[in-house]
């Protein structure tokens, strides 16, 4: 695997205008047109097809990624005088390097420190986001088994909202396609029968109402709703307690709710 900030002649911490400059340069040094040496066409090529990875975010953080899997699978430092990819990481505090630290250590069998660090960084920036680092299919993928770990770790809120951005975004365009159910089946349960006693009732309305937003079936809306009631009810909301009940009847007439929960509302 080449090593595409070596073929630019720069560091792993280049600046993009950094980038931009050593491209500039060594295009003048290697153009074929400028040299008049056919035997410097392929050299040409692999310059542009390197400032072509590095000068984009989302190919950039992709190379950065699988050039430290490629070099740890070969048992190499030898890049950059033994440079460690995650420690340049960790000293880094911008939103790219957070997102790119979080998938970094979930593809190597650091699924703790992902988990801990992507619920440190959502908690201290409000609009942190790895889907603006990565691919759109990257994300997703990686975004879905993170949200397994976060499961496993009991952090349902979190695995929740990351859940329903990675539905939203299939339903706009399918990547998953066979594999959705999967997808779809753990959302469910997260939403269904995680959330309700293991997070505040705010946050569990907030997850629950932007899951109304998404089109699941009448029968798991009308859990969700009822759901909604009592929470609302039990911090004191009483009008939104009852017109989340009487949706969730209107559109499941069928759905289980105790007699007790039926009087409350007065069904």
């Amino acid at each position: 695997m080449e090593d595409c900030y070596k073929v630019l002649g720069v560091s792993a911490s280049a600046t993009a205008s950094e980038i931009k400059r050593a491209f500039r340069k060594k295009v003048k040094e290697l153009h074929p047109d400028t040299t008049g040496k056919l035997e410097d066409t392929a050299a040409f090529r692999r310059l542009v097809k390197a400032y072509e990875v590095l000068s984009d975010i989302q190919r950039r953080s992709m190379f950065d990624m699988a050039y430290a899997t490629y070099e740890g699978s070969r048992g190499s430092s030898s890049r950059k005088g033994g440079f460690d990819y995650r420690v340049w990481l960790l000293e880094r505090t911008d939103d790219e390097s957070r997102a790119k630290l979080v998938f970094f250590d979930l593809l190597h069998q650091r699924e703790d420190d992902a988990v801990a660090e992507f619920i440190k960084f959502s908690s201290e920036r409000r609009n942190f986001s790895l889907a603006d680092w990565f691919t759109r299919e990257d994300f997703m993928d990686l975004g879905f088994i993170l949200c397994e770990e976060l499961v496993l770790r009991s952090q349902y809120y979190d695995a929740a909202l990351l859940l329903m951005r990675i539905v939203a975004m299939e339903r706009t365009y399918s990547y998953f396609k066979f594999f959705f159910p999967e997808v779809m089946a753990l959302t469910v349960d997260v939403l269904l029968h995680r959330l309700e006693g293991t997070v505040s009732d705010e946050l569990a309305l907030d997850a629950w109402e932007q899951a109304l937003e998404l089109g699941f079936s009448p029968k798991e809306e009308s859990v969700m709703l009822v759901k909604m009631a009592k929470a609302y009810s039990r911090i004191g909301d009483s009008f939104a307690a009852q017109a989340c009940f009487d949706e969730a009847l209107r559109l499941d007439k069928e759905v289980k709710v105790s007699v007790a929960t039926r009087r409350q509302f007065g069904r």
